[in-house]
């Protein structure tokens, strides 16, 4: 995604490259950030067992685990380090842990960017509607997104073929690959917790995912839900403001206008960068409260808290 679909005259081409530079050192510190928190919040788990706040300790650690997307978002990308190797080793390990490999991911993902909002040709506007209040609740669950990995992954895996539209011919050994490699590391795990009779995989991982991944809808959603149908980046996809662990904890993400106009800058350079072009950023939302409060289906039309901001 080095190809910047937006007009030229935005920023210079000097300004790109400078934003553009991956770091090594960024990347580590804001992995070791977000692992050093989840070890903290694996470890309220662990404090919290045969205790009545267990629940709230795994859906804080649950939290913390599910936004390891935006690691595997950043790494799909490589822009999470100059490495290429800590790129794709990070990817495949976050991919484990979401049931969403990597290879098939980009494929995905990269479709999205080169289609944001197309209808016919963005991969993620493929997920059901929100039309009620029940279709809304249904997809912030979750249970949609794991239905929908367990059930990809292993099409890809039993069949050894992947014949998503978005996955071009050369590229879908390495899908099939990748599933199958995560079915095996499941399959084993799932037999060690049997046999032995152990309950950490569920306890510090499944059952943390399943009540996180909410939260994680809650937040995606607020990219492109409700922003135009349109091919123009500074109008399909929002930028929401929102608190300084947010935006720590979602890797920078929260800048996601910003993010599609440059997708080749790194998520430690998207603050500099929405300084440079937040105000051509068409639709801001003042924080994801407001955000679900515009999306929340409710039958009558109402006024968006997103603020539409004109084009200089």
């Amino acid at each position: 995604m080095d190809v910047e679909p937006i007009p030229r005259e935005l920023l210079t081409r000097e300004t790109v490259r400078r934003l553009a530079r991956r770091s090594d050192a960024q990347g580590l510190l804001q992995l070791g950030a977000h692992a050093g928190l989840l070890a903290v919040t694996g470890l309220g788990v662990w404090a919290s067992r045969g205790h009545p706040w267990m629940v709230g300790a795994l859906l804080l650690h649950g939290i913390v685990l599910v936004f390891l997307f935006c690691a595997l978002h950043e790494s799909i990308h490589r822009t999470a380090f100059a490495s290429h190797g800590l790129n794709d080793a990070v990817a495949w390990v976050c991919g484990l842990l979401l049931i969403l490999p990597p290879e098939y991911f980009r494929q995905f993902h990269f479709a999205h960017h080169r289609f944001t909002q197309d209808a016919s040709r963005d991969p993620e506007l493929a997920a059901e509607s929100m039309q009620t209040l029940a279709d809304y609740l249904w997809r912030v669950s979750g249970i949609p997104y794991w239905r929908e990995r367990v059930s990809t992954t292993l099409v890809h895996a039993l069949t050894g073929r992947a014949r998503e539209v978005f996955v071009p011919s050369e590229r879908a050994a390495p899908v099939v690959r990748e599933a199958r490699i995560y079915w095996i590391v499941y399959l084993i795990l799932f037999a060690v917790s049997v046999y032995w009779r152990r309950d950490e995989a569920l306890i510090y991982w499944v059952v943390p995912a399943l009540l996180g991944q909410p939260f994680l809808r809650l937040f995606l959603l607020a990219e492109h839900s409700g922003c135009a149908m349109s091919p123009d980046m500074l109008e399909n996809t929002r930028t929401t403001h929102t608190v300084a662990a947010v935006r720590r904890l979602a890797w920078r993400m929260p800048y996601h206008a910003e993010h599609h106009c440059y997708p080749s800058v790194p998520f430690h350079a998207l603050p500099e960068l929405h300084v440079l072009i937040g105000g051509r950023v068409r639709v801001q939302a003042p924080g994801y409260i407001a955000v679900h409060r515009d999306l929340l289906p409710r039958g009558a039309p109402r006024e968006s808290s997103s603020k539409r901001v004109a084009s200089r």
